[in-house]
């Protein structure tokens, strides 16, 4: 594991405050982020924001009727979703179609990367919300803020590849030559920092809220958070659960793969490492409905 120190802490916002072009999430998107922390915010003001972006507002309304959310008629409008949906689902909507817009756009990654990249990122945030709609705790986010920090856990390794090639051929070099190493090692090897450092400090730079950028910053190291936050516990093994499923799919040696898993996770979420089967199987499932969220990845 990466240790997470202030020293690391300085070393990573130096090198990242001299990226001048690193990436922002279109404006309405930050609109939208700032009017819903008002308490008194209404579905009208956030329709009406989001309708000032057609493309964006397109997207939400695809999302919506994806049959990730399973709506039985045809939503037609924002404001329309903002009310069958609720303001904390919109928001989430909001955030991964802008998200998969600024990353689409900015970023000329190769294909089967960007496309790998994104089947695990939505494979954490479908499993973090199954994990989070099972449970009640009233510390955890909220289902949809759990898939948002699922989808965006590994978002540090995007700003890696296109602003840091040089040590990015290095690391994936390194990788190459050891199948069987972790990334987060070979990064904090490499850089002095690990991708969970960069999506952090990348989510407090679009203003997200803290506890979204701590699961991100914490999501392979989470018994290394003073807070002990459940949501850190959530997506650690959400990316455990999906990494698994991904490797059974493929039939490799699990074994082979030291894929860390704290110790004290199953017993937080109150929850038997005897599920995980069952977990893996609910995510399969879950997964099936993921091709609008794909689609929108892709630029598409």
């Amino acid at each position: 594991m990466p240790e997470i120190t202030a020293a690391s802490d300085k070393k990573i916002k130096l090198i990242i405050n001299r990226i001048h072009n690193l990436p922002t999430p279109p404006m309405v998107f930050t609109q939208v982020n700032k009017v819903l922390n008002d308490p008194k915010t209404s579905a009208y003001q956030i329709g009406a924001i989001i309708s000032e972006d057609p493309a964006l507002s397109a997207k939400v309304l695809k999302l919506t009727n994806s049959s990730f959310y399973g709506i039985p008629r045809t939503i037609t409008s924002v404001k329309q979703a903002i009310v069958i949906l609720g303001l904390d689902v919109v928001k989430s909507l909001v955030l991964s179609a802008s998200v998969f817009e600024t990353f689409s756009k900015q970023y000329k990654i190769d294909k089967s990367y960007i496309d790998d990249f994104w089947r695990h990122s939505l494979s954490v945030a479908f499993m973090a919300r199954i994990i989070s709609r099972m449970k009640s705790f009233p510390s955890l986010l909220e289902a949809e803020e759990a898939f948002s920090a699922g989808l965006l856990h590994d978002i540090g390794k995007l700003v890696i590849l296109a602003h840091m090639p040089n040590e990015y051929q290095e690391i994936k070099k390194n990788l190459t030559e050891n199948p069987w190493q972790e990334t987060s090692p070979m990064e904090e090897k490499v850089i002095g920092f690990d991708h969970a450092m960069v999506g952090a400090y990348l989510a407090e730079k679009w203003n997200l809220p803290a506890q979204l950028a701590t699961a991100i910053k914490y999501h392979h190291c989470p018994d290394d958070c003073e807070s002990n936050s459940i949501t850190n516990y959530i997506i650690h093994l959400s990316n455990y659960l999906a990494r698994k499923a991904e490797m059974m799919e493929i039939e490799e040696d699990i074994q082979q793969h030291n894929i860390y898993c704290s110790p004290k996770v199953w017993d937080l979420l109150s929850l038997k490492a005897e599920q995980e089967t069952d977990l893996i199987h609910i995510l399969r499932t879950e997964y099936m409905k993921a091709e609008t969220f794909l689609n929108m990845a892709r630029g598409q």
